[in-house]
């Protein structure tokens, strides 16, 4: 289960997340239609956080290897990942979600917006610091999402790799590994 930031149908983020799961094919998930994950686009930032303390639980109850991703960004109001993941750490405090309950959801946080990471991976270079150019093309975010998927399966650190997206591999191998047991 992934939650993003975005609108349904005018966000890159749920084309992105469905290539990125599918080419990396964890053994784990099934696969079933065109859609490798139930993706739930939730607009803002804001609608965003107050969704997955319900989220986590909804996964939680299901059982068995059930995981919440939650896709955001960090924009202007925080420094890095750490910072936002306080926020969402902060509202499942307040919704009665356990530390240990929370240290199961992965957490995939750009800096600013996925097109700087899009950008990365079909150019070798972008800056952080500035709004990547809007990704208005299927099959430049389809590229981007196999080649992440490649650079995760070989698990080698990327030189220039952009810090959020360095921030956020590391959690998803967090998630695999916890898989592989």
């Amino acid at each position: 289960m992934c939650l993003c930031e975005g609108m349904k149908g005018r966000s890159i983020d749920g084309p992105f997340i469905n290539r990125l799961i599918k080419s990396l094919k964890p053994g784990w998930l099934r696969n079933s239609g065109s859609n490798a994950v139930r993706i739930v686009a939730c607009g803002g930032r804001k609608e965003l956080i107050e969704r997955m303390p319900g989220e986590l639980r909804s996964c939680l109850n299901a059982g068995a290897n059930t995981t919440l991703m939650v896709w955001g960004d960090c924009d202007d109001d925080c420094a890095d990942g750490n910072a936002l993941k306080t926020k969402f750490w902060e509202a499942a405090q307040q919704n009665g979600v356990t530390e240990e309950q929370f240290s199961r959801v992965v957490f995939a946080f750009a800096k600013d917006r996925l097109e700087n990471w899009i950008e990365f991976l079909n150019t070798g270079t972008t800056d952080e610091s500035k709004e990547g150019a809007r990704a208005k093309k299927d099959r430049l975010v389809a590229d981007a999402a196999k080649k992440l998927a490649e650079l995760c399966k070989k698990g080698a650190d990327v030189q220039d790799m952009p810090k959020s997206l360095q921030w956020s591999c590391k959690n998803w191998r967090a998630l695999a590994d916890r898989m592989k047991s």
